[in-house]
């Protein structure tokens, strides 16, 4: 794990997976996107994963739930992003916990947060993520 994140920060990329069959795949897109598209694309790469994320907040947590990732590892992660993890056998770790993500302006919620706050099932936050993007 500890390779990843030195990759994460050293290329200054957003997410570092390293899928159960060894190989390395690196993503630069800030927030959910970069996962929402393995979810839905190319779960294989997430199932049995290790990741190495900058931030993990719920809906990237549901992300990888649904997508099977063994481990996690966060420079941020929030509160309610850890429990749904934990429910769903993810081992993960963070640099710093907080209470929810905020937004790019630093004033508010993440809106993926906002989103999935009141969510438990993480197929069901999916769905709003793909919503959300659908419409904006």
């Amino acid at each position: 794990m500890k390779d990843l994140i030195n990759i994460l920060h050293d290329e200054g990329l957003t997410l570092v997976v390293k899928s159960e069959d060894g190989m390395l795949h690196r993503y630069t897109q800030r927030g959910v996107k970069d996962l929402l598209s393995l979810v839905s694309e190319s779960p294989e790469v997430l199932h049995g994963a290790l990741v190495a994320d900058k931030a993990v907040g719920k809906a990237a947590a549901a992300c990888m739930a649904v997508g099977g990732v063994r481990q996690v590892h966060a420079d941020v992660m929030s509160e309610p992003a850890l429990a749904l993890l934990q429910r769903h056998g993810v081992m993960a770790q963070y640099d710093q916990l907080v209470d929810h993500i905020i937004n790019r302006a630093g004033d508010g919620w993440c809106p993926m947060e906002r989103l999935s706050r009141d969510v438990d099932d993480p197929a069901t936050i999916i769905t709003r993520i793909k919503e959300f993007f659908t419409s904006h």
